[in-house]
């Protein structure tokens, strides 16, 4: 079995210059929990999570050795409405990135996934463009219909 047989082809991404408030907007719309980051080719330039999201808007600590957080009522509100123009390419993703291509072997797949502990892969072709996510919940839900059903 090869990664094209279980993987997402209906695939959302974002550009660099989306906000993290449009992003946001993706995420929750399509009930999704990450999105590769494409240039204007198709081509994946990164990654970005709702845990890349939660670090970044996360209140920073401050003080000796970093125990001390100083936020006052109702300013955590503002602190996160001002970050939420903050382009994804801030937070994404960049390096060392992890993708599959649709000929990749399934258990090559699912070893990646484990072994990162990631939630999500892009797919990309030859050319470098993304053309399909595989995430954990499409290899369970495989598993479950194509080897446990037959």
């Amino acid at each position: 079995m090869k990664v094209r047989d279980f993987m997402i082809t209906k695939v959302i991404t974002v550009k660099p210059s989306t906000t993290i408030r449009d992003l946001l907007l993706v995420l929750t719309s399509n009930r999704i929990g990450g999105v590769p980051v494409v240039d204007d080719k198709g081509q994946l330039i990164g990654m970005v999570s709702d845990g890349d999201i939660l670090r970044y808007l996360a209140p920073k600590p401050i003080g000796i050795a970093g125990l001390v957080y100083i936020i006052e009522v109702g300013e955590i509100e503002d602190v996160i409405k001002e970050k939420l123009d903050t382009q994804v390419k801030d937070v994404m993703t960049k390096r060392n990135l992890l993708f599959v291509s649709p000929d990749d072997d399934f258990e090559w797949a699912i070893r990646s996934l484990s072994r990162h502990h990631y939630k999500k892969l892009p797919v990309v072709n030859g050319a470098g463009r993304v053309i399909g996510v595989l995430s954990r919940g499409d290899l369970i839900n495989a598993i479950s219909k194509k080897i446990i059903s037959s």
